[in-house]
């Protein structure tokens, strides 16, 4: 998520969304597809952002999109004339000719459109953790917050209340570099092992974001 964000952020600052279609309606969360779509249309993008496993597209007007991928969502930016993927579900055509589009296998990808000042009582956002390069993600908070638990440290790590954006693949890959089973019980670490854990966790993420570093060109051929 945070590759398709530095990917595709930087592309689409600065357009405007000329008009919006929308080919499965059940991907629209809120509000209802034909609002969502009239709402959008002549509306200026400033930018991209990430919270947690969500991508946030702010709007000049103070409107936000909030993209869930789920599993097998794809966002990509392309040429207007550029071959539809085969499940191809929302089409932004913008000002500069081009279209971010979004296709999605399963269909358990998500949109909602929260107009200024509306409250988000819909998406989930705000029942998130903390980042994991916050500054407050220290040994304490994580002893605080899982140090109690039976489960296992990996479930744990997967819990977007406490941390957000770990998912399985680089769960594994912390829990690897920290030197503990993924299958320890959270209550069993030692303060030494939640030391070993806090410093894992943006470390490893740091890497791979790097390690996944793309261009925009092979981004869009390697989809």
């Amino acid at each position: 998520v945070e590759t398709i964000k530095r990917v595709l952020g930087p592309q689409i600052g600065g357009l405007t969304i000329e008009s919006v279609t929308v080919i499965r309606s059940e991907v629209i969360a809120h509000p209802a597809p034909a609002e969502f779509c009239e709402a959008l249309a002549g509306q200026e993008i400033l930018g991209m952002k990430r919270r947690g496993k969500f991508l946030q597209i702010p709007l000049g007007n103070g409107d936000v999109v909030i993209l869930h991928l789920r599993m097998t969502g794809c966002l990509l930016i392309t040429p207007a004339d550029w071959p539809k993927e085969k499940h191809t579900h929302v089409i932004f055509a913008l000002s500069d000719g081009r279209e971010l589009r979004f296709s999605d296998m399963r269909r358990f990808g998500r949109f909602w459109l929260l107009r200024s000042g509306e409250a988000d009582t819909y998406t989930g956002i705000d029942r998130l953790g903390l980042e994991p390069f916050d500054k407050r993600l220290t040994p304490e908070y994580l002893q605080q917050k899982l140090g109690r638990r039976k489960m296992s440290i990996k479930g744990c790590l997967l819990d977007q209340n406490v941390i957000s954006g770990i998912g399985n693949i680089y769960a594994d890959e912390i829990l690897f570099t920290a030197k503990l089973r993924p299958d320890r019980p959270a209550n069993g670490l030692t303060a030494a092992e939640w030391v070993r854990l806090c410093i894992a966790i943006p470390e490893r993420l740091a890497y791979f974001i790097e390690k996944n570093a793309i261009s925009p060109e092979d981004y869009l051929q390697r989809r």
